[in-house]
């Protein structure tokens, strides 16, 4: 439409110029220019709706162009206007029996586009005429109207028996007509709770013969219809796929995702494994070309392939270097690329994606920059052969001086430590000269983890957690959870040296903290060290195991489950769409004898985790059995309990009281014994000192400085 239609008219001005349109002009020319300007002002958002009763008297007009406006004109305006319609229904009826098919595919279009109960009703038998209508784009156009209408009247679709018709149409000798009838039985499929599009093989082969006559859009509809078919036997699938391979080569990125959603799909019901690694070498190649797209595309393309190459690594197993970062590529796509490199990243290709990793931890970009050093942590993790040059790099990467490099090389090197213990010990020293350094609370935990992991390797250990908590009470809830553990380790390790710092760091949790978790993990180390000695080093000193990659891999059963919306929001999200779309349906797996075993396993612990756990009618489900439980009266924002704390007796052996030994009177009290401990052969006996006379026992007197519920044993 030409520019010089866009500037804003008033509505008095076109009521008179419809008025005074020439009625001795055959071609409509003055009627055409100012329904030009009606429709451009539309589209500018102004308000034309008091122009109804004018532009419905354009109607009898048969001129294609004007029928088009007015009903665009029709299609904003119509729902709106339920007193004036019934002008337009006459005129409707008409049009569904022109000779023109453009026609009457516009009237039954415009029609469903009204869902108003006068149109509804006027629209049902020229639906069901257009829907045998002799030419296909009549047909195609009123297969679409059925889906409309049945979101307005889904009873009435189903009364008038236009769900049958539809799934005639699935023979029709004309694609286009097969692939809107596909569309709208799948919609109609999606908003029913009792209709469910099933597809046999037979029905399947015949759409998939017509994919090759349809527009790309029309393929992407019979290839989603495609999920609606379960297999029967592995030959099914292996047809099925084989005869959509040559889809991948299509030029339309839609088309290429969904053909591949198809197959990752089918694959779970073929047996044989030299097919399948056949069709993943086939996938591989159309995802590379789909990366010299956009930016847009491509990085709706990565997040596919970060789930595709999870289910099915040896897609992209040997491309790696595809996804290295081009210094024009958005943050969002490096980013992606990232996460994918690591993923590939294995025995024989980590020096490339290391090498690749250390030149960009040093560009502009901060996030890009934290990024990549957590991905060369995660890769030392993941791959045992490249941890001793992820070390290095990383220790190369502390040279800078960066603070955020510094902060980030910090916390991978905690989880280094935790992958491969015992090995890499020899780096603390360079940790601790960058200790000033840390100013975030990620960093400064994993440093303060650190020092109190190995506060037996490392001389001023003591020190160093006294300087890291000078700030405790200003300090972030996950450096003071930190700091507190680390701490009670060293004091086990060093008892002598971090008495008075234990003391005073748990006084600070216990009476000077709000924070309920802090408080508690206080008082329950303060009852742990004064009652058991032998606990409290199994405990707070247990041989924990090794962190591994396993936790990065997606459940198999939310896996297979996101792969069957390939190429939707849901594999950008990576969440299922019922979980942010309404009414959205889920998709599993359907269950058939080709099923393999490791797609039923896991698509039967998919189905029980997504099962709410239900308890017989009238039952209410016991609670577990509390143990000397002491409630603590203090109540979260939610209404419940902070958190009660087991409070358990401590043993009779002298041993085990870390606070100098006592007896039972015989009420349940203990009573103090200092001389029951020798200190020559316990070497927590200087814990006495440590806690001085203020320490806790079942039946000692309220500290002064506490109050009466904040005692929690």
């Amino acid at each position: 439409m030409d520019g010089k239609f866009f500037s804003r008219g008033k509505i008095q001005d076109f009521k008179k110029e419809l008025a005074e349109a020439d009625a001795k002009d055959k071609k409509h020319t003055k009627r055409k220019q100012i329904l030009k300007k009606i429709v451009a002002n539309i589209t500018m958002g102004n308000d034309m709706s008091p122009l109804f009763r004018e532009v419905i008297a354009c109607m009898p007009i048969q001129v294609l162009e004007i029928k088009k406006m007015v009903y665009l004109y029709l299609v904003s305006y119509g729902r709106s206007k339920p007193d004036d319609i019934q002008y337009a229904v006459t005129y409707f009826l008409t049009d569904c029996n022109d000779r023109n098919p453009l026609i009457r595919a516009l009237a039954i279009r415009t029609m469903a586009y009204i869902p108003l109960p006068l149109v509804i009703g006027s629209l049902v038998e020229p639906l069901r005429h257009c829907l045998r209508d002799a030419d296909p784009y009549v047909r195609k156009t009123a297969a679409i109207c059925v889906a409309k209408l049945y979101v307005y009247d889904a009873k009435l679709v189903d009364k008038e028996g236009f769900i049958t018709m539809l799934k005639d149409l699935l023979a029709d000798s004309n694609p286009t007509v097969v692939a809107n009838a596909v569309a709208a039985l799948m919609e109609i499929s999606e908003r029913s709770e009792d209709i469910s599009l099933k597809l046999n093989y037979t029905v399947a082969s015949k759409l998939v013969g017509a994919l090759g006559e349809c527009s790309e859009w029309g393929q992407i509809y019979i290839l989603d219809s495609l999920l609606s078919f379960v297999p029967q036997s592995s030959m099914e699938s292996e047809a099925i796929c084989e005869r959509i391979l040559p889809r991948l080569q299509h030029a339309n990125s839609a088309v290429v995702l969904t053909t591949i959603k198809i197959l990752m799909y089918n694959m779970n019901y073929i047996s044989d494994n030299e097919v399948k690694e056949h069709l993943c070498k086939k996938m591989g190649p159309p995802l590379v070309t789909l990366l010299a797209s956009g930016p847009e595309v491509q990085y709706v393309t990565l997040r596919n392939i970060l789930l595709i190459i999870q289910r099915r690594p040896s897609v992209l197993k040997n491309d790696v270097k595809v996804f290295f970062c081009k210094y024009n590529d958005p943050i969002y796509v490096k980013l992606a690329k990232l996460e994918i490199m690591y993923r590939l990243a294995r025995d024989d290709n980590y020096r490339a994606v290391l090498t690749e990793l250390q030149e960009y931890a040093t560009e502009v970009d901060i996030d890009f920059v934290r990024k990549a050093v957590r991905t060369i942590g995660r890769l030392a993790i993941k791959v045992p052969a490249a941890s001793r040059a992820s070390i290095a790099a990383l220790l190369s990467l502390m040279e800078s001086k960066i603070s955020y490099v510094t902060q980030e090389v910090t916390v991978v090197i905690k989880d280094i430590f935790r992958r491969y213990p015992n090995q890499y010990e020899s780096v603390i020293p360079t940790l601790c000269a960058n200790m000033d350094d840390l100013t975030e609370p990620e960093a400064k935990a994993a440093m303060v983890w650190i020092a109190g992991q190995y506060a037996d390797r490392i001389d001023n250990s003591i020190e160093l957690l006294e300087d890291l908590s000078y700030t405790f009470l200003e300090d972030a809830v996950e450096v003071q959870l930190a700091l507190l553990t680390a701490i009670v380790k060293a004091f086990i390790r060093k008892p002598e040296e971090a008495k008075d710092l234990v003391s005073k760091v748990l006084k600070w949790a216990t009476e000077e903290v709000d924070n309920p978790d802090l408080r508690d993990r206080g008082f329950m180390y303060w009852r742990l060290l004064s009652t058991n000695a032998g606990a409290a080093k199994d405990i707070v000193l247990s041989e924990k195991p090794p962190i591994s990659t396993e936790t990065d891999r997606m459940d198999r059963g939310a896996l297979d489950q996101l792969l069957l919306h390939a190429g939707t929001l849901g594999s950008i999200y990576h969440k299922s769409p019922e979980t942010f779309i309404r009414n959205a349906k889920p998709k599993w797996l359907a269950d058939s004898p080709a099923l393999n075993h490791a797609s039923r396993h896991a698509l039967l612990m998919a189905e029980e985790a997504a099962r709410p756990a239900t308890l017989a009618t009238g039952s209410i489900e016991p609670p577990p059995a509390p143990r000397r439980l002491s409630p603590v009266p203090n109540e979260g924002e939610d209404g419940t309990l902070a958190g009660p704390i087991a409070s358990h007796a401590p043993e009779d052996s002298p041993e085990n009281d870390l606070l100098g030994g006592g007896e039972d009177d015989g009420n349940g009290e203990i009573s103090p014994n200092p001389a029951t401990i020798n200190a020559a052969l316990d070497p927590y006996a200087s814990l006495e000192q440590a806690f001085g006379s203020s320490a806790y026992s079942a039946g000692a007197q309220k500290p002064v400085g506490l109050k009466e519920n904040d005692l929690l044993f």
